[in-house]
């Protein structure tokens, strides 16, 4: 089976402590930058449907735009109402000055 590496973007493209919503293999991803790490998790709120790229990233956490629930960016679990359902974190790595997410 194949690993699946996407290439996204270039690392320069990410701000730092930011988001950024992308499209990979028809599936919304947001990406964040924070401390110099890199995650990746769905781009749409589990909640109210929300793209979290228009969200407010403060630290690990993404508040979505909507009902400002918010998710761990590490490891996608929901961390307080109205949000009861996690969203998916992909595997992310960097290549040469690019991003790269595991679509699996």
């Amino acid at each position: 089976m194949s690993e699946n590496w996407i290439d996204i973007c270039a690392t320069d493209e990410l701000p730092d402590d930011d988001v950024k919503g992308v499209q990979a293999q028809g599936r919304d991803i947001a990406l964040y930058h924070v401390e110099g790490e890199i995650f990746a998790t769905d781009g749409v709120c589990s909640h109210g449907h929300a793209r979290l790229c228009d969200g407010y990233l403060e630290g690990h956490e993404i508040e979505c735009p909507l009902h400002q629930g918010r998710f761990d960016v590490r490891n996608g679990k929901a961390m307080c109402a109205p949000l009861t359902t996690d969203i998916r974190i992909y595997p992310v790595k960097k290549d040469n000055g690019r991003v790269l997410v595991q679509m699996g």
